[in-house]
């Protein structure tokens, strides 16, 4: 296999720094509401990178619940090495990869505990296997087989045989304040359209397009 040989040719619309607003939470959501009806198979699925205290960066796939102009929100075991890591650094990297659209948006910003109110809200709204997946499941912890975390499941399963399903202590959420944000556009030649989204004072933007 001849990895240099693997390559598409994007023809992505062009972008043109006019055609763009002022916000860019309000840009997102054109182009997320686009990823949705073109189908792109989970578009609020996006890459968090972040960066613990000894300098490592690690990288993995959560999902976005929320979204509006404080942010972008998602939900996670708060003793994970993700929070762990977020509570050493906040300092957070998102990637939205729409590549059926030839599109990515990158977000740079820190990030921050949600309420307990809000995750409360999410959590209600949870399918009943995933309620229970939260107390059972030990996240980042090493784990000798997987018979382990399905006893743990059982076991919630049978401790909240009825009622409703408690969150967890150790559950809740964070949102990303973007002090960047970028748009990109697959175009032809790799002459790719980038447009840079920087929070200026009194939370002004400030867009400017990137060579690709």
């Amino acid at each position: 296999m001849n990895l240099a040989d693997m390559r598409a040719e994007y023809a992505g619309r062009d972008m043109r720094l006019e055609d763009l607003g002022s916000d860019p939470l309000r840009q997102f959501e054109l182009w997320f509401k686009e990823a949705c009806e073109a189908g792109v198979q989970e578009p609020n699925a996006m890459s968090l990178a972040t960066v613990g205290a000894d300098g490592h960066p690690t990288l993995r796939t959560v999902l976005l619940k929320q979204f509006d102009a404080r942010g972008f929100v998602f939900f996670t075991n708060l003793e994970s090495r993700k929070s762990r890591q977020i509570g050493e650094n906040p300092n957070v990297s998102l990637l939205f990869p729409w590549l059926a659209l030839h599109r990515q948006v990158i977000v740079n910003g820190t990030a921050e505990r949600v309420s307990a109110v809000e995750a409360i809200a999410y959590f209600v709204t949870r399918p009943l296997g995933s309620q229970l997946a939260a107390w059972a499941s030990p996240q980042s912890k090493v784990i000798s087989t997987r018979a382990i975390l399905e006893m743990k499941w059982q076991e919630a399963k049978r401790k909240f045989t009825e009622g409703k399903i408690p969150m967890p202590s150790f559950w809740g959420g964070f949102r990303v304040k973007p002090s960047e944000i970028e748009f990109w556009q697959g175009r032809e030649n790799r002459l790719h359209d980038r447009f840079l989204y920087t929070r200026r004072e009194n939370d002004n933007w400030a867009v400017e397009r990137l060579a690709p």
